[in-house]
């Protein structure tokens, strides 16, 4: 029998060829997936430690009150940030009632009184605007008056709850908040696809709202870890996961199945380890302590933070960022929503 009976079969496949069935077969979508997800595991783990690893101060915002130009308290204030390998970003007030209330409003994170004669200096911390913070002042503080024989009292005006010694209960839910909210959008696209706009868009809100009754409810009635002012905290929760729900869809809509990337690159990889919430802003490196500010997690933290800790003094930029990244993304799907892999033809469904 010759060879030019096995006809085309019996040919081997040419490199073209071969190349084209591997596009064709599911083993490149597959073999993509390995290698992002082998970068991502590196990433996840490189923004996470080089954010977190060693928390370093940078300019800690610092209130002063008193004769704080005399020999001693300059003589101290020197030798702290000479300790902390930082500057302490001074603003002088006409009175420590003043410089507390600025505190309250999260503008400084310490007060340093400094009486005339040369008698032992005050240094306010507040354990709430930062624990990290508080623990490097108050260590440092203790170092310097040791080191320059200057008598030093520490106070810390807003210790943390008991049932949050570190601080860390407020990231921990707003971190669930971002990524049960991002994942709750992707099993809305894998086992609700059919659902027209406005309707994920319903489904979204009501699966925030729900989870951020949960997640308020066991942390402040189950575990009773963190005293919530409850019903502000459980909309800032629902809130943050509506808008990380729709981050998704919008990237969803804009980027078809590789969505899952530019939501974990901004949510997870960026916005997390930049948020304040596991290390505060003054010890973050300083693009992250800026760029985090702008982002949902650091929004939601912020907002948290302040309706814990500082009741009465809440700002509006966190529901801002929160809210605008909000409607950025409604608007996305909205405009786009022919490109989102989903939905159904209501008036094909009657004929039907």
């Amino acid at each position: 029998m010759s060879d030019s009976s096995h006809g085309e079969h019996g040919r081997p496949p040419t490199r073209a060829e071969r190349l084209a069935e591997f596009r064709e077969s599911p083993f490149l979508p597959a073999t993509v997936l390995t290698l992002i997800l082998a970068a991502a595991a590196g990433l996840f783990a490189g923004s996470y430690t080089y954010a977190m690893a060693n928390p370093t101060p940078h300019s800690i915002p610092t209130a002063v009150v008193g004769a704080y130009d005399e020999p001693g308290a300059r003589r101290f204030i020197a030798g702290m940030e000479q300790a902390l390998h930082a500057s302490l970003r001074l603003h002088p007030y006409d009175s420590r009632r003043a410089a507390v209330r600025a505190v309250d409003e999260q503008k400084e994170f310490a007060v340093v009184e400094a009486p005339a004669g040369g008698r032992a200096i005050s240094l306010d911390v507040s354990g709430a605007s930062g624990a990290t913070v508080a623990q490097v002042l108050t260590e440092a503080a203790m170092k310097v008056g040791k080191s320059t024989g200057t008598p030093v009292v520490v106070h810390d005006l807003k210790p943390l709850q008991k049932g949050d010694p570190r601080g860390l209960a407020i990231f921990y839910i707003s971190l669930a908040a971002v990524i049960i909210g991002f994942i709750g959008a992707i099993q809305l696209s894998v086992h609700a696809r059919l659902l027209n706009p406005l309707e994920r868009i319903a489904f979204t809100a009501a699966y925030s709202l729900l989870g951020g009754f949960v997640i308020a409810a066991v942390v402040d009635w189950l575990l009773a870890a963190v005293r919530l002012p409850f019903v502000e905290s459980w909309l800032i929760l629902a809130l943050t996961m509506f808008t990380s729900g729709m981050v998704f869809t919008m990237f969803n809509t804009l980027f078809g199945r590789w969505a899952m990337l530019p939501t974990w690159g901004l949510m997870v990889l960026l916005g997390n380890p930049s948020s304040g919430g596991a290390v505060s802003w003054p010890l973050l490196p300083s693009p992250l302590g800026t760029v985090g500010r702008w982002l949902p997690p650091g929004a939601s933290v912020n907002a948290q933070h302040t309706a814990v800790y500082f009741r009465g003094h809440q700002h509006a930029f966190p529901f801002l960022v929160l809210a605008g990244w909000l409607v950025v993304s409604c608007a996305v799907f909205r405009i786009w929503r022919h490109r989102h892999p989903g939905g159904r033809t209501v008036g094909a469904a009657h004929a039907a």
